[in-house]
């Protein structure tokens, strides 16, 4: 039986003076040469299935051969899991700056002048001299002259954790939501390993949260690096799994996600196990085709959609009451889905202002099969 280590990860302090700390567990790997792992969840304070599907990991992992390192990080964020407002849970953003949690990661993208002066070195050699030059950039940062806010300290000590590894799986729910997996274009085979139907493919930018704060630095350093005539086979790969809806656990569930996270350590050779991807459709469809839907007036909502439906064009989505206005045609209203599309998640609570997001639509969506998903990774 494999026993992680444990520990505590000093995080901050509270006002009281008192240490913040998280709860780390750390699988060694049998092979140094195998890829290494980082799992974190409930960054987001409501977003609490991850941590069942990291227990039911460790459960799993156990009994399983293990060739690469994984470190897994349940309850990554105690700030905002203790973010209470009467029965609900908060916690998306930090109270003090209005920040989301998972927007504070620092943009490592290499300077002009770093691969130049790095040439001589092999691909090996490379990779760990950029990872170690990205490592000690947050060290810096962590020691900038006019400090830190909060969620920016908490941020970037995640970071250093997930920029050691090979592998970055950021665990997270929405509001009332159908599972679904960010997964970056040049990657999109890794898709048919996650027990998700949803993927939502995304191009290889930077826009502030941990699976580009991972992936991205790397792929730049390989385009700085095809223009110069080089092609360099090194890097991390980072996905964010979007595990249901947040404000629930659910340990059935959970054992399913953590078969599809191990059917991907499998075929990565993280594990000797061989473990089967859950055979499933999946729907794939490119980020710039995720539309947001926004209530055009303010009112009660009844959701028609549910999570994870599939509606056509000219459906409807929601209907809005407006109670004072009882009497009148405006009382109450049906709005239509303006496209084809798939319900991927809808706000939590009935009542809206006017311009509430209200739904989040894939739309222009295809099935990503293997060979698909193949296609789409070359092109990338």
């Amino acid at each position: 039986m494999n026993q992680p280590q444990s520990q505590s990860l000093v995080i901050g302090q509270l006002a009281t003076g008192h240490e913040l700390s998280i709860p780390c567990y750390r699988f060694s790997g049998r092979d140094s040469q195998a890829p290494s792992v980082y799992i974190q969840a409930n960054v987001h304070g409501a977003e609490v299935q991850g941590n069942a599907v990291i227990y039911q990991l460790m459960e799993r992992l156990a009994e399983l051969t293990i060739l690469g390192d994984i470190c897994l990080v349940p309850l990554a964020n105690p700030l905002a899991i203790n973010q209470k407002s009467g029965e609900f849970t908060l916690g998306r953003f930090d109270p003090i700056t209005g920040i989301n949690w998972n927007r504070e990661y620092a943009n490592l993208t290499p300077a002009p002048d770093w691969l130049p002066a790095h040439l001589a070195l092999d691909d090996q050699q490379l990779a760990a001299a950029f990872r170690q030059q990205m490592l000690a950039s947050i060290e810096a940062r962590l020691h900038q002259d006019y400090g830190l806010s909060t969620g920016k300290r908490q941020a970037l000590l995640l970071q250093s954790m997930a920029h050691q590894a090979d592998i970055v799986l950021d665990l997270h729910t929405g509001p009332k939501s159908a599972k679904h997996l960010y997964c970056p274009a040049y990657a999109a085979s890794a898709a048919c390993y996650f027990a998700i139907e949803h993927v939502l493919l995304m191009p290889n930018t930077f826009g502030g949260a941990m699976d580009e704060a991972v992936f991205y630095p790397w792929w730049q350093l390989r385009q700085q690096a095809a223009a110069l005539g080089r092609t360099l086979d090194i890097g991390a790969d980072a996905f964010t799994l979007e595990l249901g809806s947040q404000e629930r656990i659910d340990m059935a569930d959970a054992k399913v996600d953590a078969e599809g996270i191990l059917a991907y350590l499998s075929y990565r050779g993280v594990i000797a196990n061989a473990i089967a991807p859950t055979p499933m459709v999946r729907h794939g469809c490119w980020l710039r085709d995720y539309r947001q839907y926004f209530a055009p007036q303010a009112g009660m909502v009844e959701y028609l959609a549910k999570p994870g439906d599939i509606i056509g064009a000219g459906e409807a989505l929601v209907r809005l009451l407006q109670v004072d206005k009882f009497g009148s045609p405006a009382a109450l209203t049906e709005c239509l889905c303006p496209d084809d599309a798939i319900a991927i998640l809808h706000f939590a609570s009935a009542s809206v202002y006017q311009g509430t997001e209200l739904y989040k639509l894939m739309t222009h969506t295809f099935e990503l099969t293997a060979a698909r998903a193949a296609d789409i990774q070359s092109k990338a």
